[in-house]
């Protein structure tokens, strides 16, 4: 019965019910765990915690998360244990406790060291890093985000990289950094090109322009403008009416 559950469940989620996989995953866990099988719950523990962190249920989820990182720690798992650590770091974010996240985002970059799990730090040092630019620890931030910025290039994740280029920017733009700001927002929006991923390459450019319009380049800062307003009206996105609106502003200053 356990399987029979477990595919009803990836089949609400991909519905996007999460209600009802919610109820799918919770069946699964009672029956894997009273077939005494610690893989198998330890799986559908980790998936039900996901759908009720979805659900905003962080409490719930923080349980199944507890539970599935003591099955990983008895295994011995360590990429796991890893992976887990930072799901639990992810809940204390998303519950506005981000001084509770970092011991566990900190043990978790101790075992990723030690695996050599580039994917997993460059992730994490993203999620250090933002937290560590949101209490204005900016030299803190700026080494995180370069941390993570290294471990993207040896697996060759193009989507970090842009990502991770994206916030570093708009951290050195917060401090009025803005040599440092049009650089690695340039390279996000290398990145996104190279993508196709043409919406986050839009807000890429709205934060050049906003670069450049500091700079006094009104020239750029319209070039950058026009086309965000293009790639507004190809998708339909919600932003159209604050761009143009702001690129009326420049003309008028001009």
């Amino acid at each position: 019965m356990s399987d029979s559950h477990k595919h009803r469940a990836r089949i609400f989620l991909h519905r996007g019910d999460l209600a009802q996989a919610r109820a799918a995953w919770e069946a699964a866990v009672a029956d894997d765990r009273a077939s005494s099988n610690s893989q198998a719950l330890s799986a559908s523990l980790g998936n039900l915690g996901n759908t009720c962190a979805l659900m905003n249920d962080l409490l719930r989820a923080e349980q199944c998360y507890r539970e599935v990182l003591q099955i990983q720690r008895t295994e011995g798992n360590l990429t796991a244990v890893a992976h887990t650590l930072v799901n639990l770091g992810n809940l204390h974010i998303a519950s506005d406790h981000p001084d509770r996240a970092r011991p566990y985002y900190l043990e978790a970059l101790d075992l990723m060291r030690t695996l050599q799990d580039s994917r997993g730090l460059g992730i994490l040092y993203t999620n250090l890093a933002l937290q560590e630019a949101r209490t204005s620890q900016w030299a803190q931030a700026i080494a995180s985000f370069k941390q993570a910025l290294d471990h993207h290039r040896i697996v060759g994740n193009e989507e970090g990289l842009a990502v991770t280029y994206s916030q570093l920017g708009k951290c050195y733009l917060d401090q009025g950094e803005l040599l440092g700001a049009e650089r690695c927002l340039n390279n996000a929006s290398e990145h996104y090109i190279k993508l196709g991923n043409e919406p986050a390459e839009a807000a890429v450019l709205r934060y050049l322009a906003t670069v450049y319009e500091a700079r006094r380049d009104q020239t750029s800062a319209r070039r950058c403008l026009d086309r965000v307003i293009a790639l507004d009206q190809r998708y339909a996105l919600p932003e159209l009416q604050t761009d143009l609106s702001h690129l009326a502003r420049l003309k008028q200053a001009e």
